[in-house]
């Protein structure tokens, strides 16, 4: 899951491995796989940046014993 922020300044979060696309209109729109659209404040660097965050820690977690 990664923290986002609407245009209104609601921080949200929503699962990275959803996101299909993502945009700059050059608001950042976030396209997820169910066709649902989100504009949001982040850019478009930080938006990838964050899923690629989201991906490293699910890699590297450890199972519980």
């Amino acid at each position: 899951m990664i923290n986002l922020t609407k245009l209104n300044g609601t921080e949200f979060v929503v699962n990275a491995e959803l996101i299909k696309t993502i945009e700059s209109t050059p608001d950042t729109i976030v396209t997820l796989i169910n066709g649902d659209r989100l504009m949001v404040r982040e850019s478009t660097r930080d938006v990838v940046e964050r899923a690629i965050d989201f991906g490293r820690r699910l890699r590297t977690m450890r199972p519980r014993d």
